[in-house]
């Protein structure tokens, strides 16, 4: 602040040396205010840092964001405690769970690698609502599993539905927004799956230690059932 000061007394007369300061304070106040879009939750979920968006625009982005950050809060609270979920009911040693989510992250490598990337804009709303409902029998079986196979059915249903859940929506709203306008856009949508990301595994965590893994898991999946049918309302933009 203080360099500013001595830069807008160097440069400028002692007549016009209050109109820069005035300036000066302008310039910052609108600096800030375009920080705390960023900051703001209220101005995340209502996608404020982008401008000049068209009203129904604006509000199908709106409803994609909450969407996906619902969707990512369970889903990523219900990942953080599957780690506790096969080490208390199965006994699965850190080797073994590593293994689990080396076997994961190779079928969503696989799916997206092979066939999501591929997908034509067309289609990116229906496969997307597909994984969503892939997920709700994914958790469940995790929830019921009192045997390792039934375990693995649910963590191989979760792999599959990741792999088209998160790519396809991603897809949906990069499609909003002109040319200058889709960093921004990008830019609050992953904000808020990062907030999701935050938040879900604290939620989780004290669910699981208070109520027991059948109880979350169970919940959770019936609550992923709100983003499924949100989703399916949404008209996909056209490109």
């Amino acid at each position: 602040v203080s360099l500013s000061m001595a830069v807008i007394t160097d440069v400028s007369t002692p007549a016009t040396r209050a109109a820069g300061m005035e300036q000066r304070a302008e310039s910052v106040a609108e600096s800030l205010s375009h920080a705390a879009n960023y900051v703001n939750v209220i101005s995340l979920f209502n996608f404020s840092a982008v401008k000049n968006l068209k009203e129904d625009g604006r509000n199908d982005l709106k409803r994609l964001g909450l969407i996906y950050f619902v969707y990512l809060f369970i889903y990523s609270g219900l990942e953080f405690t599957l780690t506790f979920v096969t080490h208390h009911h199965f006994g699965f040693t850190p080797m073994k769970q590593g293994i689990m989510f080396f076997w994961i992250g190779l079928t969503m490598a696989f799916l997206q690698g092979g066939w999501v990337r591929k997908v034509q804009y067309e289609r990116v709303k229906s496969v997307a609502t597909l994984g969503l409902m892939l997920i709700i029998p994914s958790y469940l079986c995790v929830a019921c599993a009192t045997f390792e196979s039934l375990l693995y059915i649910g963590v191989f249903l979760f792999a599959v539905s990741t792999a088209m859940v998160v790519p396809c929506m991603t897809t949906m709203a990069s499609n909003y927004g002109g040319k200058e306008q889709k960093g921004t856009v990008m830019g609050v949508y992953r904000s808020l799956g990062a907030l999701a990301r935050a938040l879900g595994p604290i939620l989780a965590s004290v669910a699981y230690w208070s109520l027991g893994s059948y109880i979350t898991y169970t919940v959770g999946a019936l609550a992923l059932l709100w983003p499924w049918l949100a989703l399916r309302a949404i008209k996909i933009k056209q490109t």
